[in-house]
């Protein structure tokens, strides 16, 4: 038998330092006692596991003991009380690649920011300060919900900064690396008037989720705008060249840092005070051209690119200006120019990208050697030959956009952007260049500079002043 009043003694010594207890044998097991006043250890023959008893009966099995702790609750400083708990082998890997996740997308952030573009002095500080938490927030409203989860309308509790904070609803090792990477590239964008802002990942303290705040505008999408006006007149031109100026100039500025959106479309731009706020949303899909290609087909399949459905590997930010023009003909038309009328085929595979080719070649043409020569050589453009049908040759689409519809130098940005063989397609760069934005300017920019050349009101000569006036002219 075992003296436990003097294990207890040896473990107060212990305990101030005076003598250091033995570790327990497995005959010390059998005879502890079911309520042991002091924590000990014992270490089992079979396994190098250390089980940690404390102030209550035996467990008779390992689910009975005390879940670990989290460790974002502990002080960085002290160790988990509950480190040594066994664990059997595939949670052990399961909490390591966990551990090694949440370490990574910091370090991709940077690296990732700095190669995509000149990262700010501000914008690294914020890449290595401590991120925020879902606590520092009150839930307004649910702004909208989709496949990777939900938006919503938050208010900071201490400046009473409102938030739109994307949460996502199924929380696995890709969906974090595809937040990680749109918090990325929203922080890469840092500073386009015409993206929406980056505030920074905010963590869950208790489940350890991590979250995306991004700047609230209390606006709708153009989907949502062109389907609310689809009973009254098209948009009028000049409207839709202020807005064509401000979506170039923000794929513009995105495309000088690298980054390529790969998903513009009317629901993923935001329009509201009457046309003068526009702004460009949802970079999950963004990719940056500092990273090699061969890169993957990505979008949705009315907006985009030919050289994306015919599976080209190494297609540029030109698959946005293509989008921006089909983003334009909507605007004019009121619907999609490239949709197809078989149902059954929006799948995102060949046979959904070959039908899409079907819609574009049907209205600007098939292409041939003269105007794509790169054409043929595409990987998908051999199977697509074989299935669509042949003598396309006509381009149909000033007969979609008559000039009763779109002026000439608005039909030639258009054409500019919705051009095949992209070596001849216009960059957001040059689309701004034509003379079509050259005047008027934008509705912003117009009033502007109506403001500069507003004439100075003259003041009126108060009464007194006009009796003096008088009475010295009476006086000569």
């Amino acid at each position: 038998m075992i003296d436990w009043n003097r294990r207890r003694y040896l473990a107060k010594e212990n305990a101030s330092g005076k003598k250091k207890t033995q570790p327990f044998t497995e005959s010390d097991r059998s005879s502890t006692p079911s309520a042991f006043y002091c924590r000990s250890e014992f270490q089992p023959k079979s396994s190098s596991l250390q089980i940690i008893y404390s102030r209550r009966s035996k467990p008779k099995c390992l689910d009975q003991l005390s879940p670990p702790l989290p460790s974002s609750l502990l002080p960085p400083s002290s160790p988990c009380p509950y480190q040594s708990v066994p664990v059997s082998s595939n949670q052990a890997v399961r909490r390591s690649s966990a551990m090694a996740a949440q370490k990574r997308p910091a370090a991709v952030l940077d690296a990732g920011h700095a190669t995509a573009t000149q990262a700010s002095a501000t914008a690294c500080k914020r890449s290595r300060t401590g991120m925020a938490s879902t606590d520092d927030y009150d839930d307004v409203a649910c702004l909208g919900k989709g496949a990777f989860g939900f938006v919503i309308k938050s208010r900071h509790r201490a400046t009473g900064k409102i938030v739109a904070v994307k949460v996502l609803s199924c929380w696995n090792h890709t969906a974090v690396a595809e937040l990680m990477r749109e918090a990325r590239f929203l922080e890469a964008c840092s500073g386009n008037p015409y993206v929406v802002g980056y505030e920074g990942l905010v963590r869950n303290p208790i489940t350890g989720q991590l979250c995306l705040a991004m700047e609230y505008v209390p606006a709708p999408s153009l989907h949502t705008f062109l389907w609310e006006r689809r009973h009254e007149p098209p948009l009028p031109e000049s409207k839709v060249r202020a807005f064509m100026w401000k979506l170039l100039t923000g794929a513009k500025m995105m495309h000088d840092r690298h980054v390529v959106h790969r998903d513009i479309k009317p629901a993923n731009i935001l329009i509201g005070q009457d046309g003068e706020l526009v702004k460009i949303c949802d970079l999950g899909l963004a990719i940056t051209m500092s990273d090699s290609p061969p890169y993957s087909q990505a979008g949705t399949l009315p907006y985009l690119a030919p050289e994306m459905l015919l599976h080209k590997p190494n297609y540029d930010a030109l698959v946005d200006t293509w989008s921006l023009g089909c983003v334009m003909a909507e605007m004019i038309i009121g619907k999609a120019l490239f949709h197809d009328d078989h149902d059954g085929c929006h799948e995102f595979n060949d046979t959904g990208h070959i039908v899409q080719l079907w819609s574009i070649f049907r209205v600007l043409g098939m292409p041939d050697d003269q105007t794509w020569p790169e054409f043929k050589s595409l990987p998908l453009t051999a199977k697509a030959l074989q299935l669509l049908p042949a003598g396309h040759k006509h381009n149909r689409l000033r007969d979609i956009f008559p000039e009763e519809k779109l002026s000439k130098e608005g039909f030639e940005v258009l054409q500019g952007l919705l051009t095949c063989n992209p070596d001849k397609r216009l960059t957001a760069a040059k689309a701004l260049k034509h003379p079509w934005f050259a005047t008027p300017r934008p509705s912003g920019t117009t009033a502007a500079a109506k403001v500069e050349v507003l004439p100075v009101r003259r003041k009126k000569m108060p009464r007194f002043m006009v009796a003096l006036e008088v009475m010295k002219a009476q006086r000569v």
